[in-house]
C-alpha cells in the first residue's frame, strides 16, 4: 500500500514530475533574474544567481518532499538517486535546448558558458537540486 495517500510510481517518473515542477517554478524566476535583477537593477550576472540559487533550491526541496511523499518514491538511495538524476537530466536537456533554440547559440557555445562564473554556479545548483531528493528525509513510517 501506498504511503503519504499516493500511488507508488517508478523513480523515473517521480523524476520527470520533479523536473517538470520545478522547471514550472524556475522559468518564471529565471526571467525575473534575467531581466529584473541582473539588467533591472544591474547587479551582474553572477550576483543575480547568487539571488536567485537559493529561492530554486528552498523550491527545489519543497517539491521533492511533495513528490516523494506523493508518489511514494521509496527511502533507499537508489531510487532517490534514480529520482535525482532523471530530473538533472531532462533540465541539462531542456536549458540546453532553450539556449539553442531561444538565444540561437551552438550547442558547443552553450557548454562553454560553464566556463563563466555565473553559469558554474548556476551548474553546482543544478547538482544540489539533482541530489535533493537523496538528502530528503524519510517518510515517517505509519
Amino acid at each position: 500500500m501506498a504511503r503519504g495517500g499516493g500511488h507508488s510510481v517508478s523513480p523515473v517518473w517521480a523524476g520527470f514530475l520533479y523536473f517538470l515542477l520545478v522547471f514550472a517554478v524556475g522559468f518564471p524566476i529565471g526571467t525575473v533574474r534575467t531581466l529584473g535583477i541582473e539588467a533591472g537593477l544591474g547587479v551582474g550576472r553572477l550576483m543575480a544567481v547568487v539571488i536567485e540559487l537559493p529561492i530554486m533550491l528552498g523550491a527545489s526541496w519543497l517539491v521533492a518532499g511533495f513528490v516523494v511523499r506523493r508518489l511514494s518514491v521509496g527511502d533507499g538511495l537508489a531510487p532517490r538517486l534514480a529520482m535525482g538524476g532523471v530530473a538533472f537530466l531532462l533540465l541539462m536537456a531542456a536549458e540546453a535546448g532553450l539556449s539553442v533554440v531561444l538565444m540561437g547559440r551552438t550547442l558547443e557555445a552553450h557548454v562553454a558558458l560553464y566556463g563563466e562564473a555565473s553559469h558554474g554556479l548556476g551548474l553546482l545548483g543544478q547538482v544540489c537540486f539533482a541530489l535533493i531528493p537523496v538528502l530528503h528525509p524519510a517518510r515517517a513510517a505509519g
